[in-house]
């Protein structure tokens, strides 16, 4: 490895990741770079966005709801 990071993980995600590593058998350090190499075969998207939109009978845009829109 070429490259060293030094991040802080807030309690949670920090459990999460010693659990994993655990249950997998691999070192903390290796589940980063396994999360971070999926990351990056999307293409740094969130693939939850592909549904935006998609539910049939709301507004388009939220903002245009009753309430909410400035006009």
């Amino acid at each position: 490895m070429s490259h060293t990071i030094t991040i802080r993980l807030d309690k949670e995600l920090a459990v999460w990741l010693e659990e994993a590593a655990a249950k997998t058998g691999v070192s903390q350090g290796q589940v980063v770079r396994e999360q971070l190499e999926k990351a990056r075969a999307r293409g740094g998207q969130q693939t939850f966005m592909r549904l935006a939109g998609s539910i049939k009978g709301r507004p388009k845009n939220l903002s245009t709801r009753k309430g909410f829109s400035k006009t």
